[in-house]
């Protein structure tokens, strides 16, 4: 057939019970009648099927087609609709190819018709269309015990609009209690490499520093130094060495006993065996200490850490560390550096951090998320989870429930 005589365009469509074998009758019956598939989408929700195609053949052939799908419909119990396309729909069909394309995940402990509702709106406001929708999550209504869910939204549309749309989504997620991230759609959204993590308040619950300061008796005072250097509003080194200081002659055996005090992060531990099951290496790049990367690092496998070393000296915490300090700035170069020595792409690497010394890392990875932050960090990152645990992540890679092996849970931890 040649591309004069190919100068008809057709819908079809089926829809009704799924049952095998469907698509592959359809599909056999066009390829008896020598019909070219221009496009094709099929989904199945709760056994119900809904198959699109949009077909392209000779005029004389249309008749007869049309008659052999409705035959063919009618013998599989489907309901099927036929609908000529102008040459000038076919043609805005082909120009929409080229078109911008986004991924929104919205993420809660359930997703209800509002949450869909106003995401939706969003996304017709800035005329993007919704080409594709899929849930993620085993489950979309929170049980007798709360678990994740999610959905995905593939659109499409003019990026123009993509600065706006992220605002309006995080003005949305507030106002609705729910996380949404909005990513362009890649070749690197599937195929991120490295994820690396701060310690403190991320990949745990509380900061190290602060539960040494309440041994030491100077809690209150590390604690309002801690809170103004996250949000930004002292120098990182200079704060960080004020609290330090106030730590001087703690016994180092009790430095020691916050590694089996303070737990991990909800979901922290399914997240890395997940990551290490799909081949992801992982980085620890803290503010925090050494001596409690090296404990998680050995406790979940992680693969690289980069923080302070508190010095201790016969038997006690001088007040220092070893220069230099792990600030905000070491941390993106020691992430430029693991992405070099593995050879990966810094757009193939995820960032996730709470406080305002994360903000350059979070910047210079393809993905970076503020996690549980500050809102200053929220508002620099181009991602922002609070609802869900950190194997919540994972939905922003696409990884869907039913993926994962069969022992695996999603229930949160606390």
């Amino acid at each position: 057939m040649t591309d004069k005589e190919r100068n008809e365009t057709l819908l079809i469509h089926f829809s009704g019970a799924d049952h095998r074998g469907l698509t592959a009758a359809i599909s056999a019956l066009l390829a008896e009648h020598n019909v070219s598939i221009l496009d094709i989408g099929q989904a199945v929700v709760h056994e119900n099927l809904s198959l699109g195609m949009l077909i392209g053949l000779p005029p004389a052939a249309s008749p007869e087609v049309a008659s052999a799908l409705q035959a063919c419909a009618e013998q599989h119990c489907l309901q099927f609709r036929c609908t000529p396309v102008p040459e000038s729909e076919v043609s805005h069909w082909l120009h929409a190819l080229d078109r911008r394309h986004f991924i929104i995940t919205v993420l809660g402990r359930a997703i209800i018709p509002q949450h869909l509702a106003r995401v939706s709106d969003i996304i017709a406001a800035h005329r993007m269309n919704v080409d594709r929708i899929e849930r993620l999550s085993n489950h979309l209504t929170a049980g007798s015990i709360p678990a994740n869910a999610c959905i995905e939204l593939a659109v499409s549309g003019d990026p123009a609009n993509e600065l706006p749309m992220r605002a309006e989504f995080l003005a949305a997620a507030t106002e609705l209690s729910i996380d949404i991230a909005f990513q362009r759609e890649s070749i690197f959204r599937r195929n991120r490499r490295l994820f690396a993590f701060d310690m403190d308040s991320t990949l745990i619950q509380g900061e190290v520093i602060d539960e040494l300061a309440r041994m030491a008796g100077v809690g209150d005072q590390v604690s309002r130094i801690t809170e103004s250097a996250m949000r930004g509003e002292l120098n990182f080194d200079e704060s960080f060495t004020r609290r330090v200081g106030l730590l001087k002659g703690l016994p180092a055996g009790r430095v020691q006993t916050l590694l089996h005090t303070i737990p991990l992060a909800d979901g922290a531990e399914r997240l890395i065996r997940t990551l290490k099951l799909l081949g992801y290496k992982t980085a620890i790049l803290s503010g925090g200490f050494n001596f409690f990367a090296r404990h998680l690092q050995s406790r979940l496998g992680v693969d690289y850490i980069h923080a302070n070393e508190l010095e201790i000296v016969d038997g006690a915490v001088t007040g220092r560390v070893v220069p230099p300090i792990m600030n905000g700035a070491r941390k993106a170069e020691f992430l430029r550096q693991i992405a070099a020595r593995e050879g990966i792409s810094l757009e193939q690497v995820v960032a996730v951090g709470d406080g305002a010394n994360d903000i350059p890392m979070i910047n210079l990875a393809g993905m970076g998320i503020a996690y549980r932050a500050k809102p200053l960090v929220r508002e620099k990152a181009a991602h922002s989870i609070s609802c869900l645990g950190l194997d919540g992540l994972l939905y922003l890679l696409g990884v869907r429930d039913r993926d994962l092996p069969v022992h695996e849970t999603h229930l949160p931890t606390s």
